[in-house]
């Protein structure tokens, strides 16, 4: 990836709650610091509504998190937890939008940070804040160019090189899998710092991400797409838009992976 002036970030992530990017791709941010790129992470919320642990402590472990995965930028727009909503505010008088629309906050960041690459929650889940954090920054997305979208910055628009989306609980055929195999010990460290929400423990509240087999059940997850291109472990994306290969020698040269154990399903 040839950098830009046009741009700032390699890799910006956008997460609904603090430790969501480090579950589900905590690898790539991983894999991309080691390779000296710029990466950064956006929290939609607090997580305030937890059933473990407080605001507090989760703001502790996302800073050690960020430390592991080596982010150049971590931020937390404050959105309500439980109330992501990708439309908040767009019946606002016109005046007000850019100050009452969450949408405007997320082109801010956009515009402002300039990620070659973003990465954003898959628009299928079974937390209703994951889904609208997909439709709130995929909407943020489009607005982010458009030159009259206005905020309360005065920013150029801005597009990235590209988007991909993450799978969380629900599976999604992946357009791409990114080989993590030599970050994943850092992905593993980082998920640990998160204490609070994946121990398990007999004394607090049962959750899906506290469960016994939660961090396993990704792993296993991980082990599974690994396989799919050959490696120990793979994280898997998906693209929107059908990616275009100027050489496509050189892409396969330099994207070499051995024999598959697994195959995808015949269409």
């Amino acid at each position: 990836m040839t950098p830009s002036p046009a741009h700032g970030l390699e890799v910006l992530a956008f997460g609904p709650h603090p430790d969501d990017v480090e579950l589900f791709c905590g690898g790539l941010m991983a894999r991309m610091a080691s390779l000296g790129y710029r990466t950064g992470i956006i929290d939609m919320t607090r997580g305030e509504k937890s059933s473990r642990g407080t605001p507090e402590t989760r703001a502790a472990e996302t800073e050690a998190a960020s430390r592991v995965l080596g982010l150049t930028v971590r931020e937390n727009l404050g959105l309500p937890d439980a109330w992501i909503h990708p439309w908040a505010g767009f019946d606002a008088p016109e005046a007000e939008r850019a100050k009452a629309a969450p949408v405007t906050r997320v082109v801010e960041v956009l515009r402002r940070l300039r990620p070659e690459l973003v990465v954003v929650p898959w628009e299928h889940e079974r937390h209703p804040d994951h889904e609208a954090t997909s439709a709130l920054v995929t909407r943020a997305l489009f607005f982010a160019a458009v030159r009259r979208f206005e905020t309360e910055s005065d920013l150029e628009p801005f597009t990235p090189r590209q988007v991909l989306y993450y799978p969380l609980r629900h599976l999604a055929e992946p357009s791409v899998i990114v080989d993590v195999t030599e970050s994943y010990e850092r992905k593993r460290e980082a998920i640990h710092c998160y204490a609070s929400q994946v121990q398990p423990r007999p004394d607090a509240p049962q959750t899906l991400v506290g469960s016994p087999l939660s961090v396993s059940s990704l792993e296993a997850r991980d082990r599974f797409y690994g396989a799919h291109i050959g490696v120990a472990y793979g994280e898997p994306y998906v693209l929107r838009e059908t990616p275009g290969l100027a050489d496509p020698v050189d892409h396969f040269r330099r994207n070499t992976f051995a024999r598959p154990l697994f195959f995808p399903p015949r269409r």
